[in-house]
């Protein structure tokens, strides 16, 4: 039967058929269209286009997931029923021709990422080629599964905003940090800031999978870290009015580990720094070093010294991060190591008072060993 005749039929089973027999016919009409596509003119294509089209709306969704699957690598497709196809809800309609089709423009594309399903965004991040109009929506309204795929694509391009907002889905999230690390594209600026927010793991890893990297690992953190402590002592902080609450709450007898607490727990910066160096009997100048500096030992070998719970801690160490956040590895890492230290080793380092920072920061490794 020529496709002529075959049309003919479809067009009868539109009309006066069952659902079965449409999808007979579809499937066979379908059929001949992928064996001689190559062949065909434009003005027959289009003649597909329009016979298939009146037939989707009226088969089920098996039928329509067959067409689908059918169409979907092939590159003279007809152009309304692949996006047709695409835009259906069922993403087993849907996810063959978003992820393989070539015959979706970037409209369709960008409208279905808008608009439809994560299983939809998922499809689309498998694209062989994604533009960086469409990564930038992605990335904006992704899951995590959709996220990951998108990092982790080869064609995909990124905008500045996208590879911005790549870094900060990434903090405290080691495998998408790792992902995003690992890309060859990615601009120097965005790397930076990933690996400076990223855990030792996700450093670790990023070397081992390209040892080549580890100078330029080792050159961005050393000059992202840099720039977080001139930062640091660019603003300086004021705890004229810290310390005079911190005192009064002393005085009262009100000053404890609930309050240190609940000051870290509300980022209060100056009255959580202040109320541990007036508990611990230090320099003020001294805790806020230790809350400043990149690594947490001082604050971990404070907290224990005053007998705080690990939940406290964590509030601490959490507040302490700021808008740079920490990853949930490097936080359980932190409080294993605060778990271990015993509050008689922590009370004697904090007695080191000729150079209570040298103390505190320098001493803490052997420390930390011996109750290992």
């Amino acid at each position: 039967m020529d496709s002529a005749a075959l049309i003919a039929e479809l067009n009868d089973a539109v009309a006066h058929g069952t659902v079965d027999q449409r999808a007979k016919i579809l499937h066979r009409i379908t059929k001949l269209f992928v064996v001689a596509s190559a062949g065909y003119s434009d003005e027959q294509i289009e003649l597909f286009d329009d016979v298939l089209m009146r037939v989707a709306a009226t088969i089920e969704l098996s039928a329509r997931a067959g067409l689908a699957k059918r169409l979907a690598k092939e590159p003279r497709a007809p152009l309304k029923i692949s996006r047709f196809l695409a835009s259906d809800d069922a993403i087993d309609v849907a996810g063959p021709v978003l992820e393989q089709s070539h015959r979706l423009d970037s409209d369709t594309l960008l409208a279905t990422a808008r608009t439809k399903s994560q299983q939809h965004l998922l499809a689309i991040s498998r694209r062989s080629s994604l533009d960086e109009a469409l990564t930038d929506v992605l990335v904006e309204r992704g899951d995590k599964s959709v996220v990951l795929s998108t990092a982790g694509n080869p064609g995909a391009q990124f905008s500045d905003r996208g590879y911005a907002k790549l870094t900060t889905r990434s903090e405290g999230d080691d495998e998408l940090a790792a992902c995003v690390g690992l890309r060859r594209d990615i601009p120097r600026p965005h790397l930076l800031r990933l690996l400076v927010r990223a855990s030792h793991a996700v450093r670790q890893k990023l070397e081992a999978a390209n040892p080549s990297m580890a100078p330029m690992i080792e050159e961005a953190v050393s000059e992202a870290a840099a720039t977080v402590l001139d930062q640091a002592s660019a603003g300086a902080r004021d705890y004229a009015a810290a310390r005079g609450h911190i005192a009064a709450l002393r005085a009262a007898g009100r000053l404890g580990e609930n309050e240190v607490a609940a000051f870290a727990r509300a980022n209060q910066f100056e009255e959580t720094t202040a109320a541990m160096a007036a508990l611990c009997e230090l320099p003020i100048e001294t805790v806020d070093q230790a809350m400043t500096q990149d690594l947490p030992d001082a604050v971990l070998i404070m907290a224990k010294a005053l007998g705080m719970s690990r939940d406290t801690a964590k509030a601490i160490l959490r507040m302490r991060a700021g808008g740079r956040g920490i990853s949930p590895g490097e936080l359980e890492q932190c409080l294993e190591t605060f778990a271990r230290l015993t509050p008689t080793i922590a009370k004697q380092i904090i007695k080191f008072r000729d150079n209570p920072s040298l103390a505190l920061g320098a001493r803490f490794s052997r420390a930390a060993a011996a109750v290992a």
